[in-house]
């Protein structure tokens, strides 16, 4: 039985009465009435309240809540989990399979599987079903290819972990590549690449020139997207001789974010361990082992660009120009200052919107956009790969002016060998730790981080020890990898109008140079 009792509250200082239903065994103790004012008890606010049950408050035991734990199976898999607050998980499987591994194959192979994922398999007869057994624990998949990783991946409830690696594990080992499916895909494929050169935005289309020019031939510059010419012949025998001698558990890491190691590692020996692969499981023999040659040089592609995007506020013509020079591998020590000069340089489009969270203060912002109008983009780009590295800036601006922006750009370069201010590089390893720190936040990409880092090194950095080696960055270490950098032939890519293009020689003498300007051309007519 609940008896009411009349209880006075000071809000806003005006004396309210409250009702609170209190149970008569508490009314049986003594207990003092608070009145309102200035007569409060000396009672502290942490002395345990009368007939209040104890509260239990929750507690963490160290680090081990946060650290990446890794185990490795007999058969040479290794198994990735970090634990995080949620009743959804991440979970996938990490391949170190991309279109740098098919030199002894037809570039495609990689592109292909990529849309191949999540097709009929042994155990489900169609996407459909796949979906559907998804559904049940509020799942989604995907698959993403690119130049030295191939990613399944599933976000579900954590309830329904079995069935997902279940399906992780049927999905990877053993399509069926049916004939219908490959044909399916080869429309897909087919659709993307006319979308790739028909899209307003060309930055997809110049990185892949970029890689082209840079490593001529071999390793992250083959194709990521499948040639034209390959489509037709990629075929499921084409498809299961790459799967044999690249999809093997050694070269692969069952990742997982929000969910229990023991329980990932339980799952991974039930579906993963001694399951035959639909293409047999003789030894790899054919494996491709080459490490990244740079090359530079320069890729052209003339179009007419003047009709790209049509309708009310068309976008001007414009020619593209991308400049990049070697940097280094994400496994060496430089790749932080990298990282940080990157962000350093920044850049964007003339018409982005914001203030220096949005790279304002960066110096194609400052140097380049703020002062030519005319250019209409300036961005930098930093790829890195296990043995290479590229840093490129990406430039857009009218056709009659691109010796110009050459020549900008090429000044641009020169100058980052300089002294950097205290000011800009506090920004830029702020900047940079603030991006780090936002962007694992999400939980797929603290998947992929776990993923890749743990495929490609056997152990995961955490972000408190990558924002110590950030902010370890000094003026003289950004300097000193420039001055490295610049001593590389650089690599170009050019798409547009390029009646004004400077020659490769003279986009090589002006990175050579003290100031960065292209040697003076004299016309006897213009």
């Amino acid at each position: 039985m609940f008896r009411i009792q009349k209880w006075p509250l000071i809000r806003m200082q005006k004396a309210q009465t409250v009702y609170i239903l209190e149970p008569d065994r508490l009314l049986g103790q003594s207990y003092r009435k608070y009145s309102s004012g200035g007569g409060y008890p000396g009672v502290s606010l942490s002395t345990p309240l009368p007939g209040i049950p104890k509260p239990v408050f929750a507690s963490v035991d160290g680090h081990e809540k946060y650290e990446t734990k890794i185990t490795t199976l007999e058969n040479g898999l290794k198994v990735a989990s970090q634990n995080k607050f949620g009743q959804f998980c991440t979970v996938g499987i990490l391949v170190n399979s991309g279109s740098r591994h098919e030199t002894k194959y037809p570039s495609g192979i990689a592109h292909f599987l990529e849309k191949l994922a999540f097709s009929s398999t042994a155990q489900y007869g169609s996407k459909d079903e796949i979906l559907l057994t998804l559904e049940k624990h509020g799942g989604i998949c995907d698959c993403q290819a690119s130049r030295d990783t191939t990613m399944y991946a599933v976000s579900a409830e954590v309830k329904g972990l079995d069935t997902v690696v279940s399906l992780l594990s049927d999905a990877v080992l053993q399509p069926r590549l049916l004939d219908e499916e490959i044909e399916m895909t080869r429309m897909a494929v087919r659709f993307e690449l006319e979308d790739l050169n028909m899209r307003p935005d060309p930055e997809p289309l110049l990185t892949e020139m970029i890689h082209a020019a840079a490593y001529r031939g071999n390793t992250v510059g083959l194709p990521r997207f499948c040639p034209g010419d390959n489509v037709d012949n990629i075929d499921q025998k084409v498809l299961h001789s790459y799967l044999r001698n690249y999809y093997c558990p050694e070269r692969m890491v069952l990742a997982g974010v929000g969910i229990e190691h023991e329980q990932l590692v339980e799952c991974a020996r039930k579906y993963l361990l001694g399951v035959e692969p639909v293409w047999g499981t003789s030894t790899a023999s054919n494996l491709d082992l080459s490490v990244a040659q740079y090359t530079g040089g320069i890729i052209k592609m003339e179009k007419d660009m003047s009709d790209v995007s049509l309708g009310p506020t068309p976008i001007p013509e414009l020619t593209h120009i991308m400049i990049g020079l070697e940097s280094c591998s994400f496994l060496e020590d430089d790749f932080i200052p990298f990282a940080v000069l990157n962000m350093m340089m920044g850049g964007g489009g003339s018409f982005s919107a914001g203030g220096p969270g949005k790279g304002m203060f960066t110096r194609l912002y400052l140097n380049v956009l703020n002062r030519h109008h005319w250019m209409y983009n300036a961005t930098s780009y930093h790829h890195s790969y296990e043995d290479s590295g590229l840093l490129c800036i990406h430039a857009s601006a009218d056709p009659r002016q691109v010796r110009e922006m050459v020549e900008i750009i090429t000044r641009e370069f020169i100058q980052m060998a300089g002294n950097a201010g205290e000011m800009e590089l506090e920004r830029a390893k702020t900047q940079l730790k603030s991006m780090l720190m936002m962007n694992l936040e999400s939980r797929p990409v603290i998947f992929e981080d776990v993923g890749r880092q743990v495929l490609s090194t056997g152990k995961r950095k955490l972000p408190h020890e990558l924002c110590q080696l950030i902010s370890n960055v000094t003026a003289s270490d950004l300097k000193r990898v420039t001055t490295k950098m610049l001593r590389s032939k650089p690599a170009v890519a050019a798409l547009g109008d390029l009646t004004e293009l400077p020659s490769y020689e003279h986009i090589q003498a002006a990175l050579s140079s003290k100031d960065g300007r292209l040697p003076r051309m004299y016309r006897l007519f213009r």
